[in-house]
């Protein structure tokens, strides 16, 4: 008799998505833990996270998920987009200006290391 396997966390995450556009947001965050529980590096688990304790009402939980998405990936615009935009549903708007300026200059810096698309040279 063979053990079942244990979700992955690509399996865990989309059930997290589809609980969330269920409208079922608290239980999508459990669906996000434990995607990231699996594998930390699930970067798009810590957003659904993110977003899901946000739509819960869980603000402070949603601020400190952005906060620690933030130490996993500085460098991630996106990470601090969404730092941003659960500091302003928490209320704190200067904190949270902050950390869209951040997020832009992150922006910024990457495309100045990418170089120019073929077609937008004269």
């Amino acid at each position: 008799m063979t053990t079942p396997n244990p979700p992955t966390a690509d399996s865990l995450f989309q059930r997290g998505l589809d609980l969330l556009a269920g409208g079922s947001p608290a239980e999508a965050a459990q669906a996000f833990r434990a995607a990231i529980a699996a594998d930390p590096a699930h970067i798009e688990a810590h957003h659904g996270l993110i977003r899901a304790l946000r739509d819960a009402g869980q603000l402070n939980q949603s601020v400190a998920a952005a906060m620690a998405l933030t130490v996993l990936t500085p460098d991630d615009p996106l990470a601090h987009t969404a730092l941003s935009i659960s500091l302003q549903h928490a209320g704190h708007v200067p904190q949270a200006e902050a950390a869209a300026a951040r997020a832009r200059i992150l922006e910024w810096k990457l495309q100045l290391q990418s170089p120019p698309a073929e077609d937008s040279l004269p």
